[in-house]
């Protein structure tokens, strides 16, 4: 069984780059050894750049998701090392149901997702992330850069109810003062399925 926890080098390597750029990290290592991380605001390349920082420094080894090609030979053994997950997007298969699945078979998975898809503003989040923490009865991990005050964390695992407008409601609460690099690009927290229902 692999640790999620990363190594004391990587912890303090994170810990120096953070250091020099002016960021302050906040929040603690989980106790869950599974978790959906939710990765907002997302409006720059250098989001993933400090939230992979910040999870090292607490001591985190993350998951991310990449395309199958990605995964191939030399390259292969270095994404698989750093915490990617290879998918196959030519398959029709259900990609929560994948999702799920690597999580019934692996105990340490902590998978973060950019609900907003993109860099760009949008009006809606994708909703993939809400299904796969329900699916695979993991916690959801609220991570955030806030750009202005230059910090950086993890919320507290928080179990969902399965009540779509009071989940999303805690999720707008925590991320209304949370502030990315290019504030007009931030995305609705809005799920297509609130407008549904």
């Amino acid at each position: 069984m692999k640790s999620p926890r990363n190594s004391w080098l990587a912890r303090k390597a994170a810990g120096l780059f953070l250091t020099l750029t002016g960021w302050q990290v906040t929040g603690e290592l989980p106790a869950a050894k599974q978790a959906v991380i939710i990765a907002a605001p997302h409006t720059s390349n250098w989001d993933f750049v400090y939230l992979i920082a910040a999870a090292a420094h607490l001591g985190l080894k993350i998951n991310w998701l990449g395309k199958a090609s990605l995964f191939r030979q030399p390259l292969g053994y270095f994404m698989k090392r750093f915490g990617g997950i290879a998918v196959d997007r030519s398959k029709h298969n259900n990609l929560v149901q994948q999702l799920v699945l690597k999580y019934q078979e692996d105990s340490d998975v902590n998978l973060v997702i950019p609900p907003a898809g993109t860099r760009k503003h949008t009006d809606h989040w994708k909703s993939g992330f809400y299904h796969l923490a329900m699916a695979a009865e993991v916690p959801l991990i609220y991570g955030y850069l806030d750009y202005p005050r230059r910090i950086a964390g993890l919320s507290k695992p928080t179990r969902l109810t399965g009540k779509l407008p009071f989940d999303m409601e805690a999720i707008r609460q925590f991320y209304k003062d949370k502030i990315g690099l290019y504030p007009e690009k931030t995305s609705h927290i809005r799920l297509q399925e609130e407008d549904i229902n």
